[in-house]
């Protein structure tokens, strides 16, 4: 008796056994359809990332094409700023070396400075300062570098700038008493001039 039984036993146990073996060789081509609907899915992700691709190439294109509107639109604003009016000539003249202090030469040149040319002259004409003859050269100098260089009018100048910087200081010694000597200071200036037409 215990013989059969375990018979019986090993049988059902064949028979689980079958099934449960059918049973995977049923689901093993289902798992192996999934891969098949996976590499279904891969070439329309692919359509979709070469779509993405050519948009994105067709917007570059789009904004290098604006860029180059931009710019065209740009140029002919630059060009009608080049159109514009010539700044007016500036005439200069310098005297260097000049033997008069620079702080008593700025007091001259701080009056001038501005100036029209003819008031100038009538104001250094009679100026009792010693700066006033050198100053007074050297517009009438810059006058005639604006005639004979620029073929403008002497007459119609106007200072448009003027400015004294110190030179090379002469150094002299005064005998005193006692055998003591005193330094004296010879300075000098250079005095640079600038004119510019009269504005009508």
């Amino acid at each position: 008796m215990a013989d059969d039984k375990k018979d019986k036993k090993a049988a059902k146990d064949t028979k689980k056994a079958g099934a449960a073996k059918k049973e995977a060789k049923a689901k093993k081509p289902a798992a192996k359809k999934a891969p098949a609907k996976k590499a279904a899915k891969k070439p329309a992700a692919k359509k979709e990332t070469a779509a993405k691709g050519k948009d994105k190439k067709a917007e570059a294109k789009g904004k290098k094409e604006s860029k180059k509107a931009s710019k065209a639109k740009k140029e002919p604003a630059k060009k009608a700023a080049k159109k514009e009016p010539a700044p007016p000539p500036v005439v200069k003249a310098s005297a260097r070396y000049v033997r008069i202090a620079p702080r008593k030469a700025r007091l001259i040149a701080d009056q001038v400075r501005g100036m029209h040319i003819e008031s100038a002259r009538a104001l250094l004409q009679f100026s009792p300062r010693g700066a006033a003859h050198p100053i007074h050269k050297l517009i009438n100098s810059a006058a005639a570098n604006a005639e004979n260089n620029h073929d403008l009018i002497g007459d119609e100048m106007r200072v448009a700038s003027i400015t004294v910087d110190e030179g090379p200081t002469l150094r002299r010694f005064r005998p005193r008493a006692m055998g003591r000597a005193t330094p004296i200071n010879k300075r000098t200036s250079h005095i640079r001039v600038a004119l510019t037409p009269v504005e009508d």
